[in-house]
Formats: structure tokens, C-alpha cells, sequence
């Protein structure tokens, strides 16, 4: 009752599901913005991807014990001709870097976890569907890709310091779209 808030703390795109992290108070807004700042807040996104990985892509996959893993480095921008997509720019772009785990793999589709190290707009669906990244957009990116009934993106887990506490705090959200939709 004598929250200054509720704030949120970040965002997710508008049709990504999952968690999303509220403050009650501009303190702990202030405490857990700092901590996205400092990229010590952990994130999990579980996708389906539209398609195959290109073979190019696979030169760049490691096989580790828990499947294959892969990084990408795409700096991103607004692109100014076309709202809101946002463009890879090596000039203009700011940083973005996401990690992922192959899950599964059939002929339509990829399940795959994305681990961004960033923050950016549209960061995960760009990385997914940019001929530099894994050039398979994600199934039902009408951005990037093309629609479906959902996007398949959702956001499965957090894990963060509480601000008043200092507990680390581990937080998980099924996955609404199972691994029989592919």
C-alpha cells in the first residue's frame, strides 16, 4: 500500500511471453535497473525457430555436454526507413551479444535457448533471423520472419540480487508452447 511504484524494470517485446520484473519502490526500481546495467541479472528465452540453421551458421556451433552452443555479435540500431525494425549496423549499432543452446531440432523447426548478454530492442529476434546471425527467424516474427498463431518467444527465467534482502532469487515460467507443437 505505500509503494511508490508498481515500476517496471525492463520490458519484453509485445508479443514475447514470460516473466516480467515489477519494483514496488523507486529504491528497488533504482537497485534492480542497476543490476540489468550491470548485466548480473541472468535471463533465459526459450524459441522456435522457423526452419534449418544453414550449414554456414554450423562452422560456428560448438558440441558441448549439453548440446549445441553457439554466441553472436550483432551490433543493432534503430533502422530509420522502416520503424520499428532495428537493423544490424557496425557503424551506428550498439553492442549486442546473445549466447544460445540447441534444445531440439526436426525438419520444420528448432528449439533453441537464448541467453542475451545485452539488452537490445528486437535483440533476440534479430540475432535469430539476420543472415550474420542464425538466418532462421523465429516461428511467427511478422518483423523478421512470418506470422503464425504466437510468436514463439518466450522469456522462461530470471535470476537476480534482492535488493533488500541480498537473496539470490531464481525465477521460472513454464513454457506455454510445448515441444509436440513442432
Amino acid at each position: 500500500p505505500d509503494a511508490t511504484g508498481p515500476m517496471i524494470v525492463h520490458r519484453l517485446d509485445m508479443a514475447t511471453s514470460g516473466l516480467l520484473l515489477v519494483a514496488k519502490t523507486k529504491e528497488v526500481h533504482q537497485h534492480l535497473q542497476a543490476q540489468f546495467e550491470n548485466r548480473s541479472i541472468k535471463k533465459r528465452y526459450i524459441a522456435l525457430l522457423d526452419g534449418c540453421i544453414t550449414e554456414k551458421v554450423r562452422a560456428t556451433e560448438v558440441i558441448s555436454t549439453t548440446g549445441k552452443v553457439g554466441r553472436i555479435e550483432l551490433p543493432l540500431c534503430l533502422n530509420p526507413l522502416d520503424r520499428p525494425r532495428q537493423i544490424v549496423s557496425r557503424e551506428h549499432g550498439k553492442e549486442a551479444i546473445t549466447e544460445y543452446r540447441i534444445i531440439s531440432e526436426s525438419e520444420k523447426h528448432i528449439r533453441i535457448t537464448f541467453y542475451p548478454l545485452t539488452g537490445r530492442t528486437h535483440q533476440l529476434r534479430v540475432h535469430a533471423a539476420h543472415p550474420q546471425g542464425l538466418h532462421c527467424p523465429i516461428l511467427g516474427d511478422e518483423l523478421y520472419g512470418r506470422k503464425a498463431e504466437r510468436l514463439y518467444l518466450h522469456a522462461e527465467y530470471l535470476a537476480f540480487t534482492h535488493p533488500i534482502t541480498s537473496e539470490k532469487i531464481e525465477i521460472h515460467a513454464e513454457v506455454p508452447f510445448c515441444p509436440t507443437s513442432e
